[in-house]
C-alpha cells in the first residue's frame, strides 16, 4: 500500500472519550506456504495512567496498523476521561495513532484502548524457486532511503560494502548482512528500552552492543545502502513462543517490557521476507545462564535458521515509521520510532521508560 494514500482519519471528538473505529477491511490473499494452522486472534488492550498532571496533558498510543498477508485489525475501541479522543496520523508515514487530551481540571488522566488484531505465522519455503513479486514503487523508495538513526553514507556505505563483496544477488546480499550481524553484534541486556538504532555511532565506535531496535537497525541499514529495500516493523509480542523459548514468547497477562523490532526485506523473487537477527541474538545471550557464543550450539541453530526468512505469529506489527511527528505535539523533534506509548504535558515529552509518572499496562487475550 502506498505510503501516501490511507486517509487521515479525524473523525469526531469523542467528547465522552469513549469510542470505536472500525477500518475498511483489506481483502485477504493466500499466504504460501501456510505452516500454522491458520489466523489467531487476540484483544490486545493498553491502559495509560498519567501520575502527575501540569496543565493540559496529551496522550499518542501506538496502534496495530498493519494489513498484511500476517496480520489484520479487526477494530479498535477506547474509554477514558479525556476531553476527547480519536485516531490521528503521521499521514507522511503512513502511521496512524490514537490521540488523546485531557484539560487541566483532571486529576489523573487515563485511556484505555483495546484493539482486536489477527496474525498467522510467517514462513518461506527457500527450497522453492519463487516468482516475480510486484510492489509499490513508492513504498520500495521509502525502503531504500535513509532516515535521522540510519544514515546510507560514510562508514554505513563502507561497512555494507565490505560484508557483501562477492555477493551477486539481493538475496546473498542479506543473508551476508544477516550473517555478519548475527556473527559480530549482540545483546546488550542492560540498554534501556529496545535502545534508539544509532547505526552510525554504533559503527563507528565498534560497540555493537543494543537490543532489537539497534541490531535490526543495522541490518535494515546494512541493506538499503547496497540497495536492498528493507524495513523495521516495530510491535509487541503477545503470547508464549512456539519454539517454547522464553525470550521469543511473552506472557500474555502483562506484556509492559514486550515491545519488540523486527525486520524485513524485499526481494522481487518473494516479495517481503521476514528476518530478525536480533531475536537470534536474544537467545544467544539470555535464553540460557551463560551467554551462547556458537551459533551452532544446539540452543542457537534453531532460531538462528528459522529467523532467516520466518516469523511467528505471536507478535503484533503496529507500525513501520522512521522520524515520526506526533500530530498536536507541542515539540517538535520527531520520534526515532513509535513502540512505547507517548505523551507531554506543560513540563514537555514523558519520559516513557519511566514508570512511576507515566504508567501503562499492556495486556492480551487470544479468543479461541
Amino acid at each position: 500500500m502506498s505510503m501516501h494514500r490511507r486517509t487521515l482519519i479525524t473523525g469526531a471528538a469523542a467528547l465522552a472519550a469513549s469510542g470505536t473505529w472500525l477500518p475498511a477491511w483489506a481483502q485477504e490473499r493466500r499466504f504460501a506456504p501456510q505452516p500454522s494452522p491458520g489466523w489467531r486472534t487476540f484483544d490486545l488492550t493498553l491502559t495509560v495512567t498519567v501520575a502527575d498532571p501540569q496543565g493540559t496533558t496529551k496522550l499518542w498510543l501506538p496502534l496495530p496498523d498493519l494489513e498484511t498477508d500476517y496480520q489484520r485489525t479487526l477494530g479498535h475501541s477506547w474509554t477514558g476521561n479525556a476531553a476527547q479522543a480519536q485516531v490521528v496520523a503521521d499521514a507522511a508515514r503512513d502511521t496512524r495513532m490514537l490521540y488523546a487530551e485531557f484539560g487541566d481540571a483532571v486529576k489523573e488522566p487515563s485511556l484505555s484502548v483495546t484493539t482486536r488484531v489477527q496474525t498467522r505465522n510467517r514462513v518461506l519455503d527457500w527450497g522453492t524457486k519463487g516468482a516475480p513479486v510486484a510492489e509499490d514503487p513508492e513504498v520500495l523508495r521509502a525502503a531504500l532511503a535513509p532516515t535521522e538513526l540510519l544514515p546510507l553514507d560514510g562508514i554505513v556505505r563502507k561497512t555494507a560494502l565490505e560484508v557483501t563483496r562477492g555477493a551477486r544477488t539481493d538475496a546473498d546480499k542479506a543473508r551476508a548482512i544477516y550473517d555478519w550481524v548475527v556473527a559480530n553484534a549482540h545483546r546488550e541486556p542492560k540498554v534501556r528500552g529496545c535502545g534508539i538504532g544509532d547505526i552510525k555511532a554504533m559503527l563507528e565506535t565498534g560497540n555493537l552492543g543494543g537490543k532489537c531496535a539497534d541490531l535490526n537497525a543495522i541490518f535494515v541499514g546494512l541493506n538499503r545502502a547496497v540497495g536492498v529495500p528493507a524495513r523495521d516493523i516495530y510491535g509487541l509480542r503477545v503470547a508464549p513462543s512456539a519454539f517454547g523459548y522464553k525470550e521469543l514468547g511473552a506472557n500474555s497477562a502483562a506484556l509492559k517490557g514486550a515491545q519488540h523490532c523486527r525486520a524485513e526485506v524485499y526481494l522481487k523473487q518473494r516479495g517481503w521476507v521476514a528476518m530478525d537477527p536480533a531475536d537470534v541474538l536474544k537467545v544467544a545471550r539470555q535464553e540460557t545462564a551463560d551467554w551462547i557464543k556458537d551459533r551452532k550450539h544446539p540452543v542457537v541453530a534453531p532460531v538462528d535458521k528459522a529467523l532467516f526468512g520466518s516469523w511467528e505469529g505471536n507478535w503484533v506489527g503496529y507500525n513501520r515509521a522512521h522520524d515520526l511527528m506526533l500530530p498536536g505535539s507541542a515539540g517538535k523533534a520527531s520520534l526515532a520510532f513509535l513502540m512505547y506509548p507517548q505523551g507531554e504535558n506543560r513540563s514537555g515529552r514523558f519520559d516513557e521508560l519511566a514508570p512511576d509518572n507515566f504508567r501503562y499496562v499492556i495486556s492480551a487475550k487470544e479468543i479461541v
